[in-house]
């Protein structure tokens, strides 16, 4: 079991550009699998794959979990069914667990700025602090990608970057003229600190900064403006997608801006808050304006 899976690890690295995070998430599930089936690969029938699923959402599993768990399986046997190891892929005709539809988490225009404007004072880490969040608010990135971020990776005079997203996928993002300041005062900074990384986000050891330590940015800086613990830089993310649209950017170029390969990845941002449906509703259709005329 362990060659066929080490087998398709190698592949999606190798072939298909998956990330160290996604890897260790893809050994995870089946390594749960295979210890519940206990089974060979090639031996594995569609009432197995059935039953692990059923097993997941009895011991109380998000249902997002089992689906990416799901996702995981077909991916797995349908390479080894490419790879002539297998006579069909069994996970292909399961389906996904009915999900429970949620609203992204956003903010409003005020408590954005209450966040990336809360980190006060001189030095290194208040200026690395103010860039991550003004960066993370200002271009929409993923926490991976503004950790991989690269000095090479910045144009500031044209206010743009380089982003490496899903599948090492490249995509030019503009930024906004405050994130540009925030991130040209942390550079001086950063100019001070002993560099073993071409990384744009340091620690104060002079290291990479990692995603955890990204989101414990945020969170620390949502706690302090009162907002809570919940707030992560996803939250940011969905706050950037949110005021773009609601300022009238076109669906496919926030598509673009975040990086999602299909539209119906981003079509999950076209929530609005209803005082702003009702502002559009008012504007556009013509019995609201025949209403206010009659007034």
């Amino acid at each position: 079991m362990n060659e066929y899976v080490e087998e398709f690890l190698r592949y999606m690295e190798l072939e298909k550009g998956a990330s160290k995070h996604t890897l260790r998430a893809y050994r995870k599930d089946l390594g749960q699998f295979f210890a519940l089936v206990r089974k060979h690969p090639a031996e594995t029938e569609l009432s197995d794959i059935r039953g692990f699923i059923a097993h997941r959402l009895r011991d109380g599993k998000e249902r997002s979990t089992v689906s990416r768990q799901l996702a995981t399986l077909r991916s797995f046997f349908g390479f080894l069914y490419r790879e002539g190891l297998m006579g069909s892929n069994p996970a292909r005709l399961v389906p996904n667990p009915k999900q429970k539809k949620r609203l992204p988490r956003f903010l409003s225009v005020d408590e954005a700025f209450s966040i990336i404007d809360e980190p006060e004072g001189i030095g290194f880490l208040k200026a690395r602090d103010r860039a991550v969040l003004d960066l993370l608010y200002s271009a929409g990135l993923r926490v991976s990608e503004l950790a991989a971020m690269d000095m090479d990776d910045l144009n500031l005079r044209e206010g743009l970057i380089k982003v490496r997203g899903k599948g090492k996928k490249e995509r030019i993002v503009p930024v906004g003229s405050k994130a540009v300041k925030s991130l040209k005062a942390y550079l001086v900074e950063r100019a001070l600190v002993r560099q073993r990384t071409q990384s744009v986000f340091l620690n104060r050891k002079g290291s990479r900064l990692t995603d955890r330590s990204i989101r414990r940015i945020v969170v620390k800086y949502s706690r302090e403006t009162g907002l809570g613990g919940r707030i992560g830089p996803h939250t940011l993310r969905h706050t950037f997608a949110t005021h773009l649209l609601q300022s009238g950017a076109d669906l496919r170029v926030i598509q673009e801006l975040l990086g999602h390969s299909s539209l119906s990845s981003t079509q999950v941002y076209t929530h609005l808050d209803v005082s702003h449906l009702m502002d559009v509703y008012d504007g556009a259709h013509p019995l609201a304006k025949k209403g206010k005329r009659e007034k």
